[in-house]
Order: C-alpha cells, then structure tokens, then sequence
C-alpha cells in the first residue's frame, strides 16, 4: 500500500503587487503624516482646485471632454483622502468638477454663491471652511480668480490669480496647530498645453 505523507506542504501566499499611487495623491498622504495636528478650532486641510476645462469662454458653460476628464482626475487624487465637505459655486463648470469626487466620498457639495466681489466671497468661503469640525478635509472647486483670495482669507500666502488655460494646478493648504499654514502647489491630470501658463512668465 502507498504512504501518504501527514504534513502536506503549505502553498506560499500569493502577493499580489501593490497599487501605484499617484504622485499627487501620494503627496497628499504624505501631508497627513508628516505635518503636525490641526488646531482644535480650525479644519485641518484645505485641497483647491479650478474647475476643469469650460465649454465656452463666457456666461455659464458645461465642461468639455478634456474637463470632464479632468473631473475624473481630480477624484482620483482625493481618493484616499477622507472629505469631510466639498465647496463650489453655483456656476455648472464647478459643480460638474465637483461630481466625480462627491459621488466617490458619498457626500453632497455645498454651493456658495459667488456674487463677483471676490474679496467678500473668499471670506465667505472662509467662514464655511472655520465653521467645519476640527481637523476637517475640504475640497475647493472655484475659479482662476478665486483660489488665491481664498487662500489668503484661509492664513496663506498671497497669489497670483491662475491664468486663463490653467487648469492643472492644485493648492493643498495644511493649517497645523502652531505656527503658519503649509501651502503644497502641485499639478495633476492632464498637462496644459503649451503657453497655459504664459501669463505668469511676465514682461
């Protein structure tokens, strides 16, 4: 009669290669570990983006396939980010930007009115984000105009508005508990084409 042994070997556990990270959303993972606690009484970490590519240069567009594209890229990047809110205007471009990621984090957007004086609607946008619980995480979808006001409104520094065909560039500003926000300005989806960002070369 055949012997059967009583100690069958033990297969070795499939490893399955880990995900990439995107270098954006990397960079945002990295934020969180590295930079100290937010203050009690303010939301931690701020992520601001432009609404990606419009449709036409004037009144209310939608977005274009490259900015629906770019929607989608914007998802991915605060992907493994837990939102806490995400803020728009009332304007389609930035609320179809907007989309993708809410629909990822299950949360709706909350719309703020922009009503063309952006000084007064920065520090609206301001007083939403300091109203959140602390240590919150919020995405910012407004426009090349809006973004550097906002900042500022926030403790950042002050910036030049984004120029016309930029659309590529996003703001993470991190508020610690002590000492200034940290501002990280980075890009993500698509590049521009060339000349986008023309407007910041100077004379």
């Amino acid at each position: 009669s055949s012997t059967h042994s009583l100690e069958a070997p033990v297969p070795a556990p499939i490893r399955r290669p880990e995900p990439r990270r995107r270098p954006e959303r990397a960079l945002l993972f990295l934020l969180a570990l590295l930079l100290p606690a937010p203050a009690a009484a303010q939301a931690g970490t701020i992520i601001l983006a432009r609404h990606a590519e419009k449709a036409a240069p004037s009144g209310d567009p939608e977005l274009t396939q490259d900015g629906m594209r770019r929607a989608e890229a914007l998802a991915q990047v605060v992907a493994d980010v837990r939102l806490t809110a995400i803020l728009t205007t009332q304007f389609r471009r930035t609320r179809l930007t907007a989309v993708p990621a809410a629909r990822a984090a299950g949360i709706a957007p909350t719309v703020l009115t922009a009503t063309g004086n952006v000084t007064e609607d920065a520090a609206a946008v301001a007083r939403g984000i300091d109203a959140l619980p602390a240590g919150s995480v919020v995405l910012v979808v407004g426009h090349s105009n809006t973004l550097g006001p906002i900042i500022a409104a926030l403790g950042g520094p002050t910036l030049p508005d984004l120029c016309d065909g930029e659309y590529a560039t996003l703001f993470t500003l991190v508020r610690p508990a002590a000492g200034p926000p940290h501002l990280l300005r980075s890009r993500y989806g698509a590049a521009e084409p060339p000349g986008a960002t023309a407007c910041h070369a100077g004379p």
